[in-house]
């Protein structure tokens, strides 16, 4: 990402995590300077598993906040739309997708969903 890119996105990030947890806001915006250096030395060798491992974590982390304060979703979704989407290569655009999946069981039934490596391919 650019410098004033990744400055709006770091800082949108860590606002994020000001507003539902503040003593943590200081720790996040630390650690994300410390993934991007990550990011970068992993797409200079080709890693693209260790790129891959990495935004599983900050995806995780992201849901947790969502389990704490749903009131961030609206937030959250404005961040990605606004500000981190429009930061992606167009390649990297090309791959977001959102994806939305209900399942209902009842009684004794269960339900397994799984959404990996979906390619969808629009006519």
């Amino acid at each position: 990402m650019a410098t004033e890119t990744w400055q709006q996105a770091r800082t949108a990030v860590v606002d994020l995590w000001r507003r539902a947890l503040p003593q943590r806001a200081d720790t996040i915006e630390a650690e994300l300077v410390e993934v991007r250096e990550e990011v970068q030395s992993a797409r200079q060798t080709g890693d693209d598993d260790v790129e891959q491992g990495l935004a599983e974590d900050w995806q995780r982390r992201l849901m947790r906040l969502l389990r704490q304060d749903p009131g961030l979703a609206t937030e959250l979704q404005r961040v990605l739309d606004d500000v981190l989407t429009p930061s992606l290569s167009a390649s990297d655009e090309e791959r977001v997708r959102s994806i939305v999946m209900n399942a209902t069981a009842s009684g004794s039934s269960r339900v397994y969903q799984a959404a990996r490596d979906i390619h969808v391919t629009e006519s």
